[in-house]
């Protein structure tokens, strides 16, 4: 494989303009699902398909090695509506590509393939490597990362690509939405009967507003739960039996959400079910030699409060990509060209510190 530096900036530039002008929104990918695939066969680069998931390994591939997972998503959320310029269009102009999805994440998406290209040819490798070009991500949907690591050889860790200014997301939080039903008793409200949902309720909602669990996280601090949503009642004069309220929870790495739930159904009245514990949070020590070798390159940890596909890979994992945060789902999202080279040499120069 070409290890011309310069060509695979160019090359992942013109792969990324590609990416924003074919739309793509989750569960829509098929498009760019098949622009990924063509482009890895351009190269001479096997690879298969598991819904609008694409998957690649090495080519020295040995069963015996342990396996890095190289991950981004090509999915997009839908344009913000204070776009002023072509969301579909890969537009450059002062240094910046715009278009959507071109922060988040095809910088890093095409910044990762290019560093699988650097090394696919490579032996004597300390790990194998494994790519997934993920769809679904921005909806958490099963048939992306989920499903598709199902399919890959078992990995030990991963790198997952969000834009994070390439500083080092070692941990990220989870997420929990929670429906809560207070029951009650109808009555007249006009007389002394039944027995109010909405003020057994009230008490619940104190209790999510005060409550401070146990542990902190060190990177992502304490756990955060914000009652969203309240409905009850049905006209003025009636007692509401029932008030259904909405809990946001956002889990930290020294919890589970099965752990987290557990304390809160232990200690409201109200019923509580999740809709889903399956997005968990997610930490990686700072002992991994993928931390080390990040700092050793001189880059800073931190927390994530926003979630990636971390939150559905059971393998340690750090978030890191080149592109900012910030930007992801905003009018006129762009991201610098200096970042998808610098994103390229920062990815090559980590995976070599730890693949040779």
């Amino acid at each position: 494989m070409n290890k011309n530096i310069d060509q695979l900036i160019e090359d992942s530039k013109s792969l990324l303009a590609q990416l924003i002008e074919i739309p793509s929104f989750s569960r829509e990918e098929e498009q760019t699902a098949d622009c990924i695939s063509s482009f890895l066969i351009e190269r001479g680069i096997s690879n298969n398909q598991v819904g609008n998931n694409v998957i690649a390994y090495n080519t020295h591939f040995d069963p015996s090695k342990p396996t890095i997972l190289l991950n981004s998503h090509h999915d997009t959320v839908k344009p913000n509506p204070g776009y002023t310029k072509d969301p579909f269009k890969a537009i450059i102009e002062d240094n910046k590509l715009y278009g959507l999805g071109s922060n988040d994440a095809g910088g890093c998406l095409v910044s990762l393939i290019a560093t699988f290209l650097y090394y696919f040819n490579d032996e004597n490798l300390a790990y194998n490597i494994c790519l997934i070009a993920s769809a679904e991500e921005e909806v958490s949907g099963k048939n992306g990362i989920e499903g598709a690591y199902k399919h890959v050889h078992p990995c030990d860790f991963a790198i997952v690509g969000e834009p994070t200014l390439l500083d080092l997301a070692v941990a990220e939080k989870g997420l929990m939405v929670l429906d809560c039903t207070a029951q009650g008793e109808s009555g007249h409200a006009a007389r002394e009967e039944g027995v109010n949902a909405i003020y057994k309720a009230i008490e619940d909602i104190n209790w999510f507003n005060t409550y401070k669990f146990p542990k902190e996280s060190e990177f992502l601090g304490p756990v955060k739960m914000s009652v969203t949503v309240i409905n009850a009642g049905s006209q003025h004069n009636v007692v509401p039996a029932e008030c259904n309220f909405v809990v946001d929870v956002r889990t930290t790495d020294v919890y589970s959400n099965i752990e987290v739930l557990d304390i809160i159904q232990t200690h409201v009245k109200s019923d509580v079910k999740a809709r889903s514990t399956r997005l968990n949070p997610s930490t990686i020590p700072v002992e991994h030699p993928i931390v080390q070798a990040g700092l050793s390159m001189g880059k800073k940890m931190y927390g994530s409060p926003t979630m990636s596909d971390q939150a559905l890979l059971p393998i340690p994992s750090i978030k890191v990509g080149p592109g900012d945060s910030a930007r992801s789902h905003t009018a006129d999202e762009f991201i610098y060209l200096k970042e998808i080279e610098e994103g390229i040499k920062f990815y090559i120069e980590l995976l070599g510190k730890v693949l040779k």
